[in-house]
């Protein structure tokens, strides 16, 4: 018998990956964790980092991404994701753009009235884009 999981991702704007994996590690807030087959059943939140699926046939495939919330039950994974990105798919102009408005926010925060919190995710999920896409830069 074949230890499968069953793995759905899926963003507001599309299925980033639908099918049979070993295992799935995604970024916990707390810390990264891993799914395998059989694990006990989950519903838990994640942050910005990566994603990455062991398929069936040892590939792996990682994605970016900004959080989100993850079901597992009976050998299902249902990843719901803010966002999520392939490495090819990192527009790596854009994450600077993104990267240097949020630097330019955080550091203004006596001129104007700003959304720390907001801003910091902004760049940090901007950090994690250039780490991932080979394009780090801080």
């Amino acid at each position: 018998m074949i230890k499968e999981l069953n793995l759905e991702i899926i963003t507001p704007s599309k299925i980033a990956f639908s099918g049979k994996v070993k295992s799935v590690t995604v970024p916990g807030t707390l810390g990264s964790f891993q799914v395998l087959y059989n694990h006990a059943p989950l519903l838990s939140t994640f942050g910005i980092g990566r994603i990455r699926i062991e398929e069936l046939n040892g590939t792996i495939t990682e994605f970016t991404t900004g959080g989100g919330s993850i079901e597992v039950l009976k050998n299902k994974i249902l990843i719901l994701a803010d966002s999520v990105e392939r490495r090819e798919e990192i527009d790596v102009e854009r994450a600077r753009k993104s990267l240097e408005r949020a630097k330019e926010r955080l550091s203004s925060t006596r001129k104007e009235k700003i959304d720390i919190a907001r801003a910091e995710a902004s760049y940090q999920r901007a950090v994690n884009r250039l780490k991932f896409a080979g394009a780090d830069q801080n």
